[in-house]
């Protein structure tokens, strides 16, 4: 994965997401949309197979890239946690 900011201001982050696919940019969006302070969340991928994706996210009262890293970072919990589980059985 390799992060590519386009645009940003302080309530405001366009950025791409190069070798990503919708199946991660889906739980992504889901959890930027969870995460407190963030107003939009949303992407696109021009083209189906070989488009990039490009995020746009617009917060009010925290800066987007902290939003992010939020996101990120409760989707790594909830990775590790879904890992211990499935291991179980």
């Amino acid at each position: 994965m390799e992060f590519k900011a386009l645009e940003e201001t302080k309530e405001k982050l366009v950025f791409e997401l190069k070798g990503e696919t919708h199946t991660f940019c889906n739980v992504l969006k889901k959890e930027l949309l969870d995460t407190k302070g963030v107003t939009l969340a949303t992407y696109r991928i021009d083209h189906p197979l070989i488009g990039i994706p490009q995020f746009i996210i617009e917060t009010k009262g925290v800066e987007p890239r902290k939003a992010l890293k939020e996101a990120l970072k409760s989707l790594k919990k909830k990775a590790e946690a879904f890992k211990k589980e499935a291991s179980k059985i």
